[in-house]
């Protein structure tokens, strides 16, 4: 037997007054889909689990944003704005959402599919491209040899946390403070944000 949440009925009582009965029929429809589904709260917002995270939705100010963990696998679009719970896009009404008998069968897929132990497929981001090194840091490099070999056997991840620092600086005193405290720090071994691991 599914668990709701007090937590849930506070979030949606909270929550302004267009967003209300979204909010429950999302929520009747998940229960409905999935009996043994249990409700929680993840990131302060309500999230329904079966056997691991299956969906979630959030309110805002003016829309609702309601999506599924493992929406490839049920055939929904992928969010178009990069957002995880979104791939219904904006929901302003009960329009926005499917038909409840198709949405109560996209929960029931949704379950089944952690039922099985089907693991959400990876999104792979591309590599980010190597930013160009500033030529007063790549001169400051060549005039300290134990930088420069520190430098080179960093990963990408710290060569770039250093070169952002130093081209982000909008005046050239500050990037030369900013290139003299790298040296030291690169000469000592040091990642970018050494100071707070």
């Amino acid at each position: 037997m599914g668990k709701k949440d007090p937590r849930v009925d506070a979030y949606i009582e909270k929550s302004q007054p267009f967003a209300r009965p979204i909010l429950k029929y999302i929520r009747k429809a998940v229960h409905a889909g999935c009996p043994g589904v249990e409700e929680t709260l993840k990131w302060s917002v309500p999230h329904f689990d079966y056997k691991g995270v299956m969906c979630g939705m959030a309110a805002f100010k003016e829309h609702i944003r309601f999506g599924f963990w493992k929406a490839q696998l049920l055939g929904l679009p992928a969010a178009a704005d990069g957002e995880g719970m979104s791939q219904f896009g904006v929901v302003k009404s009960l329009d926005d959402l499917p038909p409840e008998q198709e949405l109560i069968a996209l929960v029931k897929k949704a379950a089944e599919l952690n039922e099985q132990g089907v693991k959400a497929p990876r999104a792979r981001s591309a590599p980010k491209p190597p930013l160009k090194m500033p030529a007063p840091f790549a001169d400051a490099l060549k005039k300290n040899r134990k930088a420069s070999a520190a430098f080179e056997a960093f990963p990408p991840s710290h060569k770039r946390e250093y070169i952002e620092w130093i081209t982000d600086a909008k005046q050239d005193a500050t990037r030369d403070r900013r290139i003299a405290a790298a040296i030291q720090w690169i000469a000592a071994g040091k990642s970018r944000n050494w100071k707070y691991m």
